[in-house]
């Protein structure tokens, strides 16, 4: 009974959230696009030219807003994305996707592989693990995806490049951004107004390697 209480609250107040609405109209295929147009905009992050990978990319939307933002007024994209995630995803125009884990060493040579040589301007992620309810447990798992994010950044990103990833406030979310601040040379965390006022979501946002291309 209580469960379904709750899906009646959650399907009210979706239906009426503006983000909602917006992005129905805009053709978005998710709310979470304007998070990542508010850090993008915050951060003055990716222009024309720029190459992008987003992890753990479906349905699509942080893709959709990239692909805009390197298409500019014209309309061609100047630049690459490339999107992964475990789900399928339906095709982005001009967006390269890889459907794998990205927390397997197989899936990660195949993006390596697509990438090739070419240096990443921005990585973004808006990965969440599916969480079980158990803190200790999750607050692991968030960690865990946390930091496969930013070690392929600094394994591939421009001294100069960013990253921006989704991480939640509670056990363990000192030790990310900590070890964010060793790796990168500015951190700040962002609450876009598009994330719902109960969530825990922070987005954690690096620019510049202090380390380019080295490890831990």
């Amino acid at each position: 009974m209580a469960k379904n209480k709750f899906s009646k609250n959650w399907l009210h107040q979706h239906i009426n959230d503006p983000y909602v609405k917006l992005a129905q109209q805009k053709g978005y295929r998710a709310r979470a696009a304007f998070k990542l147009t508010e850090i993008l905009e915050t951060e003055k992050l990716l222009k024309p030219g720029d190459v992008v990978i987003d992890l753990g990319s479906a349905p699509g939307s942080w893709s959709q807003v990239a692909r805009e933002r390197l298409a500019g007024a014209q309309g061609v994209i100047r630049g690459r994305i490339i999107a992964l995630d475990l789900l399928p995803m339906e095709p982005v125009a001009g967006v390269e996707f890889i459907q794998g884990d990205f927390r397997e060493e197989e899936v990660l040579l195949q993006l390596e592989s697509l990438l090739g040589n070419q240096p990443v301007d921005l990585v973004i992620s808006d990965m969440a693990p599916n969480l079980s309810g158990v803190g200790s447990a999750d607050s692991a798992r968030i960690q865990h995806v946390c930091d496969l994010a930013r070690e392929f950044s600094q394994a591939h990103l421009k001294p100069d490049g960013a990253l921006i990833v989704k991480a939640f406030h509670g056990s363990g979310f000192s030790q990310i951004v900590q070890s964010f601040k060793q790796t990168f040379r500015r951190v700040v965390e962002r609450k876009p107004k598009a994330s719902r006022d109960k969530s825990s979501e922070t987005f954690l946002v690096g620019v510049g390697l202090k380390n380019p291309g080295g490890g831990q």
